[in-house]
């Protein structure tokens, strides 16, 4: 279902070989105090390449990468790429139970995990109907636990295999990667990305961003969030250095940034919202940044500004798109001149569509709505992906034809204003009480200009109820109180929560589901 458009051919990993010859001295990535070149980045990824192939039997189709901020995360998805395989990211940090299920949907052929994973993998291998092949990168065999029947290749055996002389062929339709994403059922749904829709998405930013083998770009999300992708391979399409990120090190950036060369920021808001709150956002302290780039949640106001403030030499932009459009489909470019008259409920918008992408606003019957009114926003183009994983089903619920094109539907409410899109929550977060349909941002928004840093706002504990929590504000009865001045009484909180810090998910995003577990074990009055 997938439109390739004019996407180029070039496999994703491509630039990394050929920055490997033309720059085989510059760094490619650093993980910790630890640098690598070019050079010895492909070296080792063709050589764990080999590896996987051998290990596998056969062409391999997929590979997991059971790491996290660690050699092994980043060369992995190397080296499952030159093996001709899609990767497959996988987070030690989630229940085992959910990535066992990962595990076995997406049915890999190999798996490449770090020394830090290496206790959890006798559990998540135990009774998998499809036993793969087991690489660890930095751990003796002789060090690691019962891992069962089937082939396991150690430090040693892989420091000593011959690099895969060239990388295995793919097509553009074939899948570069396979993230899984929560799904309304309880249960991770999985997105295939084929090389074209990334290669359409990486040529997009690149005539946009113009990266050079002088940038230095983040890591910061973990890399089960399709932001990591943007990361690595806008680095390495391009002869830059990527930084893995260690989230102590974001709580106070500026070293960090000036060490590490850091040109280009991408970061969930939640991150910036942290560093504001935390007072770290000073005029003027972030003086490397060229690019700040916001991605995956809401982008408030107040932050964008904190944020130009800090790094008054770097372009500010907020980006927007679900994982099944290949991390961001929309752009808007951040002006302190013009901009706070584009926000609603006091969120930048989500700007215009990436060219070559095609977009419908629809209501729930997917006819297109008037021009100024609000639907759910719907796209096309080369970067929409083919569907989900063996779930014909739902893909046949979230993708559409119409007009010769494949639709996705984002479940997204947006509408124009000032000509730019923007994004008014989820469909799901519009809700009706009293007969009275209301958009819970726009409450979110009220208690952010009331004086929270950051405000979540609940359905509970009943569908009639409205609850928020709020950060960053040391009276939560005077936020509610301010707030209830600009609202109907409709829409008033019945209760404001405070917490220290907003729990989040492994991606940096707000996690709601969190939220509710904490009021409904800590009830108050």
């Amino acid at each position: 279902m997938t439109e390739t458009g004019t996407a180029p051919d070039r496999p994703l990993g491509d630039g990394l070989l050929h920055h490997a010859d033309a720059l085989p001295d510059h760094i490619a990535l650093t993980v910790g105090a630890r640098e690598y070149t070019y050079q010895e980045v492909a070296h080792t990824a063709r050589q764990w390449a080999a590896a996987v192939v051998e290990a596998a039997g056969a062409r391999p189709r997929r590979v997991g990468v059971l790491a996290s901020r660690s050699t092994a995360a980043y060369l992995g998805v190397a080296a499952a790429l030159f093996a001709g395989a899609a990767f497959v990211p996988l987070n030690r940090e989630l229940p085992v139970r959910r990535t066992r299920t990962m595990l076995e949907r997406s049915a890999v052929d190999a798996l490449i995990v770090d020394a830090a994973s290496l206790p959890q993998l006798p559990e998540l291998l135990r009774g998998l109907p499809k036993r793969p092949a087991v690489l660890l990168p930095d751990s003796l065999r002789a060090d690691a636990p019962d891992l069962g029947d089937g082939p396991v290749l150690d430090a040693a055996d892989l420091a000593a295999a011959a690099p895969l002389a060239q990388p295995l062929d793919v097509r553009p339709d074939d899948v570069a990667y396979v993230l899984f994403t929560s799904g309304s059922t309880g249960e991770p749904k999985g997105v295939p990305v084929t090389h074209a829709n990334v290669r359409s998405f990486l040529d997009t930013n690149q005539d946009r961003y113009r990266l050079t083998p002088d940038d230095g770009l983040t890591q910061i999300g973990d890399q089960t969030f399709d932001l990591s992708v943007f990361d690595l391979f806008m680095a390495w399409e391009n002869g830059a250095r990527v930084c893995a990120t260690d989230p102590q090190e974001l709580l106070a950036p500026l070293p960090y940034l000036e060490r590490n060369g850091i040109t280009v920021w991408f970061s969930v808001p939640t991150v910036a919202a942290v560093l504001r709150k935390r007072g770290v956002l000073t005029p003027g302290s972030m003086p490397t940044l060229r690019w700040s780039l916001f991605c995956g949640e809401a982008l408030p106001r107040a932050t964008a500004e904190a944020w130009q403030a800090a790094a008054p030499g770097s372009t500010v932009e907020n980006l927007y798109g679900p994982t099944e459009l290949t991390i961001a489909c929309t752009v808007y470019r951040w002006d302190p001149r013009t901009s706070p008259a584009h926000c609603v409920h006091d969120n930048v918008p989500i700007g215009q569509p990436y060219p070559g992408l095609h977009t419908l606003i629809v209501d729930e019957d997917l006819a297109p709505v008037a021009d100024g009114a609000t639907g759910e926003l719907c796209v096309a183009g080369p970067q929409t992906t083919p569907g989900y994983w063996q779930a014909p089903e739902l893909t046949a619920e979230r993708f559409f034809a119409r007009g010769g094109r494949t639709y996705y539907r984002t479940g997204d409410l947006v509408r124009r204003h000032h000509g730019q899109l923007v994004c008014l929550g989820r469909n799901d977060q519009q809700v009706k009480i009293d007969g009275y349909r209301i958009e819970l941002g726009e409450i979110e928004a009220a208690l952010r200009r009331s004086g929270a840093v950051e405000a979540v706002c609940l359905m509970w504990p009943d569908p009639g109820t409205i609850t928020a929590v709020i950060s960053g504000a040391a009276d939560p009865s005077a936020v509610a109180a301010a707030s209830a001045e600009t609202l109907p009484p409709y829409m008033a909180p019945g209760a404001v929560h405070t917490v220290d810090t907003m729990p989040v998910n492994a991606n940096g995003k707000v996690d709601r589901a969190a939220l509710r577990r904490w009021l409904e074990d800590s009830p108050r009055a």
